[in-house]
């Protein structure tokens, strides 16, 4: 079982709260509330980043395609090659899943 250095109970009302939503419109509509515009897009790039690299991108080919610096590209490799495989469960998911679905 993992055990993250997050974990309380209030991120665990959190997540639960996370994975009630039933639909991009109500992520959209709980996250508009949550956090600033400033804070999903940063959260976005950093997926964006994980996608390319996941997919075999270089650190230049990313930095170019998604404007993010190399200290971002650096960390989200981090996570990739020694995290909690978060970044690679949801890839790996979402990878399966038709455009669209």
């Amino acid at each position: 079982m993992y055990e993250s250095k997050m974990k309380s109970e209030e991120t665990e009302h959190l997540f639960e709260a996370i994975l009630s939503l039933q639909s991009v419109e109500e992520c959209y509509r709980f996250f508009d509330d949550l956090c600033t515009f400033g804070e999903i897009l940063a959260m976005s790039q950093r997926y964006q980043v994980a996608e390319e690299l996941y997919a075999g991108n270089t650190f230049s080919q990313i930095s170019k395609k998604i404007g993010v610096s190399s200290t971002t590209i650096t960390r989200v490799n981090k996570c990739l090659c020694y995290g909690a495989d978060g970044y690679k469960t949801v890839l790996d998911r979402c990878s399966r899943k038709q455009p669209g679905e």
